[in-house]
């Protein structure tokens, strides 16, 4: 299979490329910078620069050809979401999925890819308290879900002509990127702890199921429409604190108020103080089996602690 991929640089990107390698396939990596990409993912890979994704399609030879291609540009979410910072967020999804889309319409049809695996994230469902939360649920009615809303409906305009799948990817554990890599600092020293009471849920899943979740989606003519990518055990914050201390011998009981996380973070902290009991139910239907299914044995494969 040839699978090109945007955002191939990424926490998720370079994963899923090393995965596809490992299996035979090859790789076409859209970045800004080309160059770039050759050094960070290795001469296996064959990358185009794409310069500015918000304001024009990606260039054909990246795409015609390709069986399929996985989209996973973003600008980060976790920062202070400032007016400029909503607008950067907004319009790398937004526009960057319709430059792509337009860029897969515009293809032949013998040219075109056959799937289109674009990545959302579980933010579409806004806060949900304990309520369990399956792909069948409305969407929410903050900015992040807002803003996922509108990117999910540019990637499924590319519907009319090839399978789509979208990706709402719940919290990633990996020590080198994303929320787990911003905890580890403060749990080493033991001064981790719940935030703001800890009972929001937390959709975590291991950094190995969101790849394996993906090639799923790639392989299986079944996977279309919202795929939740979360572990089948969702946990409260207080439960993933306990359990991250205890993986690495540090207490975890040092609360951290609401208050902290607003001044730090301002309204972004409300994706932190609330949270979403999301569960894989379109996973389940379509056979993915999770490696990591259990969150303290997830948490040490990911930490090298035995």
């Amino acid at each position: 299979m040839r699978v090109a991929i945007t955002g191939a640089t990424g926490l998720i990107g370079r994963a899923l490329v090393k995965a596809l390698l490992s299996r035979g396939d090859e790789v076409v990596a859209l970045s800004r910078d080309a160059d770039r990409a050759r050094q960070a993912l290795g001469g296996q890979i064959e990358a185009h620069a794409w310069p500015d994704p918000a304001a024009a399609p990606p260039p054909e030879a990246a795409l015609a050809g390709a069986d399929a291609v996985v989209h996973l540009l973003g600008e980060p979410v976790a920062q202070r979401w400032t007016a400029q910072a909503k607008e950067r967020i907004r319009r790398s999804r937004t526009d960057g999925t319709r430059s792509l889309v337009e860029g897969l319409l515009a293809l032949a049809p013998d040219r075109r890819p056959a799937a289109l695996v674009s990545q959302s994230a579980v933010g579409f469902y806004g806060p949900h308290g304990d309520e369990p939360v399956t792909e069948d649920a409305p969407p929410g009615h903050d900015f992040l879900a807002g803003v996922v809303v509108s990117w999910e409906e540019e990637a499924m305009r590319g519907a009319t002509e090839m399978r789509v799948a979208v990706t709402r990817t719940g919290v990633v554990l990996s020590p080198d990127g994303g929320a787990l890599a911003k905890m580890l600092p403060f749990f080493r020293l033991g001064i981790g702890g719940p935030v703001a009471g800890g009972r929001q849920y937390v959709p975590w899943i291991h950094l190995d199921d969101v790849v394996g979740a993906m090639l799923l989606c790639l392989d299986n003519t079944a996977a279309t429409g919202p795929v939740n990518l979360a572990a089948p055990s969702p946990v409260t914050n207080a439960e993933l604190s306990r359990t991250l201390g205890r993986v690495l011998k540090r207490p975890a009981v040092l609360p951290v108020p609401a208050m902290a996380l607003k001044l730090l973070y301002g309204e972004m902290a409300q994706i932190v103080l609330t949270g979403q009991r999301t569960l894989p139910d379109r996973l389940d239907k379509l056979g993915y089996a999770f490696r990591h299914p259990d969150l303290e044995a997830a948490l040490r494969d990911v930490l090298g602690r035995s």
